[in-house]
Parts: C-alpha cells; structure tokens; sequence
C-alpha cells in the first residue's frame, strides 16, 4: 500500500469548556430572580398546606394518593374517573405555553422552566463558595490542592443538600410529607419512595450541577420546534445591528453604538452571542440586555441596544395582523371555558352495579325471584354522606333488606344487594331495571345506574 487515503472525522456533539456566566444586575435579572423565589416557595412551601377533610380532621392540602387512587386539590377530591379534567388542564398548560411563545418567544425558558431556576440556584451556590466567574476559570484551570478540594467538597455537599431536599419534597406530594419525614429519619421508607427520593434528588443535582446549558443546547426538544410558533410581529431578545454597527471598541467617526465589549456574551447562561441574530439556544432571559444596558449608561449611550423586539421593529415595517396569536388565544379560552364547565358538571356521586352473574336467578321462599347485586358507590365529595337506594323498571321490584348505606368522605362503599320480584311479573328472559342512588339531605346528588333482571 502506497499510503492511507485521510479520513474525516465527524463530530455530532461538539465539546465545549464549561460555562462560566458573569453576574449582572438589572430588570430583567431582578425578574428571573423573582420568580425563582416565587416558584421555590410554591414547591417547597405547598406539601405543607394542611385543609380541613372528613369530620374537621386537618390533612395535606395537595396530595397525590396513588395508592387510593385519589388526588386532594384542597376541598377538592379527584379521581380516575376525572381524567378528562386532567386531559383538559393539560392542553390547557400547553396552549398557554404556545399563546406566550408566539407573543414573546421563550420567556418561559428563561424565566420558569425547572432546569433554568435550579440552575440558577445552583450557580448562585457556586458564586458564593468559588467567586465570581473567572475566580471559578481559574480554579477549574488549577492543580488540585488542599483549597480547591475544601472548595469543591463544600459546593458539592449544598447542592447535594438542596437536590437531597427537593427530592423529598416531590415525595412529599405522594406520601404525606408529616409522615414521609419521621419514616425517612427511621430509615422505614418504602422502596418506591426511597427509589424517588434518590431519582429525583440525581437528576436534579446531575441537571442543575453538570448538565446546565447542554440541557438547552441538545436536549430540550422545546428549543428545537418553538421556532414555528414565531411569526414577524414575535417578540424576542434582539441586538439592534442598525445602531450597533460596525462596532468598535473605541468609537470614533461612523461607529455603531456596540463597543464589541463581549459583556452580553459573558453573561449568557447558554454561551451564545446575541449578535449574531436569532438562535435556537436563546432562552430570552434578558441578561444581555441588562448586562448592555449597564455599558450603555457608562459610556452615554441611550439604552435598548439589545432588548426585546419584533422582526417588524428591527426592519421598521408596520405591525401586521396576527392570526396566529388570535387563534392560540381562542384555544385557550375555549380549554378555560371546557375546565370550568367539566368542573361544575362534575358528579358528586359515582355508582357502578355488577350482577352475580354466577346465579342469574332464585326462587325465594315466598315464590318472588331473586336476583344477587353488587353496588359501588363512589362519594367523591369531601365529606361523609348517607345514601338511599331505590329500584325501578319492573313493577314489584322492590330491595331485599337494607336500603341506606353510609358513604365515606372521599371513599368508596361496596354493597351487596338483592332485588326481588313478583314471580312470571313481566315474562320470562332478562328485563332491564335501574338503580337510583340518592343522598339523603341533598337530592340534588343522586346517580342513576342501569343494569339488568333475569326472569326464569
């Protein structure tokens, strides 16, 4: 062989250092950071709500009771059967996401998605014990010593603390979170909590500590189609190439106000530089705006250099109509009016009937025909009921021993039943009946079930 013919290597992730965003102050930080807490206080703060359930007894107010199949919304009991309201409240979420997307682009991304907020917890753990940006360089580039190691050992052990935290706080909308807690500290949780706990506690901790801007970069597949939501009048964060260039770092005749300072690019959570035009790894958090605002006001620049603007205001054409932006906003409004209508619809009483189908029918004693019956009665209010049972259907039929049957708050009450009816009423073959279910002190709750009578 007269030599190897060169290969070409292909690369499909490019590797980069790891990113090291410089600290800025501002509006739109102050924001982010505003909703960090408010976000943090909703999670961390909710699993602690107690509301008063069944006979006045206080529970958690938002619990998630897989186990009994029921979800507590404060007064509110949910189950299976509800999961039409669920379905709704998701495409609703959904809907709103897109309707905010086509109005200001990825607000949500840089403003409330999990991954950017515990993110910027833990970058503020890590500012706080390393330094700034480029003291955190510069420890990275460093030998390991006794100070780097302290260092390390001390951001590692508060973000496993706070990922450790969260990760029993997710728990704790599952399982009681004043009963989680004593079963943790006595080492009796059970393996499906103990499994979430830790899942939950690595992912977060892998995700916020390590992953960061990748998440946004490569995973996120939200960065990669929330493109087609945009149209001309979107607006987003945006460098203004009209005033800025040609940039130049000292000005002079015929410059652009962009100084080419960098700064927008330092303190960038994903890396990107903004003038380089719209990009998918934008999450639209406003850092380089206020970060460009701040050198803006130093050097006697008007400020908006970079900010939020449409594909219209940078072209100074007029605005246009949105069709698209109406037609997310009609969805959303049609999805709120379905959820309130589905919610006030809801029956407070769910009954199904299963027939024993292993004796279809009986002769009584006194010559009726009986038939076996087994009633589930599913209160789904929040508070016990009493609940009468009626038959209907054929004429005769009428309930063989008790007709009033206690109900749980929330729970669900199995009855066995038998009906009776005159013997040769209405022919031999199989009749159909109801079962009418009714709340005493409150009609207005009852439930109608058909089933079905065999006549010998």
């Amino acid at each position: 062989m007269h030599g190897k013919t060169p290969t070409a290597r292909v690369t499909l992730y490019r590797n980069k250092e790891q990113i090291h965003a410089r600290s800025t102050r501002g509006r739109f930080n102050n924001l982010r950071w505003a909703m960090v807490w408010l976000t943090q206080l909703v999670f961390y703060g909710a699993c602690w709500l107690t509301w008063a359930g069944e006979g006045g007894a206080p529970r958690q107010a938002l619990l998630f009771d897989i186990a009994h199949e029921k979800c507590y919304l404060f007064g509110l009991v949910l189950w299976p059967q509800d999961a039409l309201l669920l379905a709704i409240v998701l495409i609703l979420a959904a809907t709103g996401l897109f309707l905010v997307t086509a109005w200001v682009g990825r607000v949500f991304c840089g403003f409330a998605c999990p991954q950017t907020v515990y993110t910027s917890i833990f970058m503020g753990i890590e500012e706080k014990v390393e330094g700034d940006h480029l003291a955190r360089s510069r420890l990275d580039a460093a030998p390991w010593t006794a100070r780097k190691l302290a260092l390390r050992a001390t951001k590692h052990g508060l973000w496993l603390a706070l990922a450790a935290w969260s990760g029993i706080t997710f728990v704790g909308y599952f399982t009681p979170i004043r009963e989680l807690l004593p079963a943790l500290a006595g080492w009796r949780l059970g393996p499906w909590e103990g499994f979430w706990v830790v899942f939950y506690g690595l992912f977060m901790y892998l995700q916020a500590g390590f992953a960061r801007e990748a998440v946004c970069q490569h995973m996120c597949p939200y960065s990669r189609f929330q493109g087609v939501m945009f149209d001309p009048a979107t607006r987003s964060v945006a460098y203004r190439a009209a005033r800025g260039e040609p940039r130049r770092a000292r000005g002079g005749a015929g410059a652009g106000d962009c100084v080419d300072c960098g700064i927008c690019v330092q303190v960038c959570p994903t890396g990107i530089d903004i003038r380089d035009g719209l990009q998918y790894q934008c999450i639209n958090c406003g850092l380089c705006a206020d970060a460009c605002d701040a050198v803006m006001t130093r050097i006697g620049k008007p400020v908006g250099l970079i900010g939020f603007a449409s594909e219209l205001e940078l072209s100074g054409k007029p605005g246009a109509a949105r069709p698209r932006l109406a037609g997310y906003g009609g969805l959303l409004a049609v999805c709120v009016g379905l959820a309130a209508w589905t919610l006030a619809s809801r029956p407070l009483l769910r009954v199904d009937v299963l027939r024993d189908r292993g004796s279809l029918a009986r002769e009584a004693a006194d010559g009726r025909i009986e038939n076996a019956y087994t009633l589930k009665l599913i209160n789904l209010a929040d508070a016990p009921r009493d609940f009468r049972v009626a038959v209907s259907g054929i004429d005769g039929a009428e309930i063989v021993g008790p007709t009033r049957f206690a109900g749980e708050a929330g729970g669900i009450r199995t009855v066995q039943l038998t009906v009776a009816v005159p013997a040769g009423e209405g022919g031999a073959g199989v009749r159909p009946i109801a079962f009418e279910v009714t709340a005493e002190r409150d009609a207005a709750v009852r439930a109608v079930e058909r089933s079905t009578f065999a006549m010998p």
